[in-house]
């Protein structure tokens, strides 16, 4: 039976992270993940996930500075010292609440000396990591959403990993990002699954929840499953008002959760 792991940056994002994690094991999820946590005590996260017998799967690296329009710091020239900084202080704290990943960011760049940089601190990242048994993951983005960001395609993805050279390197495969961008999703995850590390998923176009839109997620849940990948799926999609009143799919889309009715 298909998993879910909720994506609490944008699930229970009204509450505290600790408290998200109990509406997440409440609602059915079998593992939690989450954007930026570091304004939550990594003491506080680490016990609400132990008292909820909740693993967490991944967290990305700080952004930069958002209110000026960064999102990312690994592929920008002149800032290595800084995403350095922000990586060592992800895999700390994923260690520290026993995260499986880091989801590093790239960052809105462009051209070869990003990808020299991006490489680099990717190839910092994972041997950092790999001293924590963490995984580094990274993620391309769609260019609707976010024009500018240096990571666009699976393939680009996949190439990079390649270059990096370190087995702790994952692709983490967005259903959403990748449907908008390169179509034809279960081809893709398909095609480079010996390299992912983790799958997201939102309706196509809205990224809303997955029981609707231009994607059957019904079908591609089933299809994943006779992939053989076993993990939870990330459930990472905008909800509109109460997240507990969105949680209809888990029943209807191979979940083995019974959605939280308060």
């Amino acid at each position: 039976m298909t998993t879910f792991s909720a994506n609490l940056g944008f699930l229970w994002s009204d509450r505290s992270l600790p408290d998200a994690v109990f509406a997440a094991r409440a609602a059915g999820f079998t593992a939690v993940e989450c954007h930026w946590p570091y304004d939550t005590p990594a003491e506080a996260l680490r016990e609400a996930l132990q008292k909820a017998d909740m693993p967490i799967l991944s967290l990305n690296t700080k952004p930069g500075r958002l209110d000026e329009g960064e999102f990312g710091l690994a592929a920008l020239t002149g800032r290595q010292g800084e995403s350095e900084y922000v990586i060592k202080e992800a895999i700390d704290y994923a260690a520290l609440v026993s995260a499986r990943a880091v989801h590093v960011m790239a960052g809105n760049a462009f051209g070869p000396d990003a990808h020299i940089v991006y490489v680099q601190n990717l190839r910092f990242a994972a041997r950092v990591a790999a001293k924590r048994g963490i995984e580094i993951l990274i993620e391309p983005l769609n260019a609707h959403d976010n024009p500018d960001y240096f990571l666009r395609t699976t393939e680009q993805a996949v190439r990079i990993i390649d270059e990096v050279g370190e087995d702790n390197l994952k692709l983490m495969f967005d259903c959403y990002h990748v449907g908008r961008t390169e179509g034809h999703v279960f081809d893709r995850l398909r095609n480079v699954l010996a390299y992912v590390g983790h799958i997201q998923f939102a309706s196509i176009p809205d990224r809303g929840t997955p029981d609707h839109g231009g994607l059957d997620y019904r079908l591609l849940f089933e299809q994943i499953a006779e992939l053989g990948w076993n993990r939870p799926l990330g459930a990472e999609y905008k909800t509109v008002g109460d997240t507990a009143a969105s949680l209809g799919w888990m029943q209807t889309h191979g979940g083995a959760g019974t959605p939280a009715l308060n």
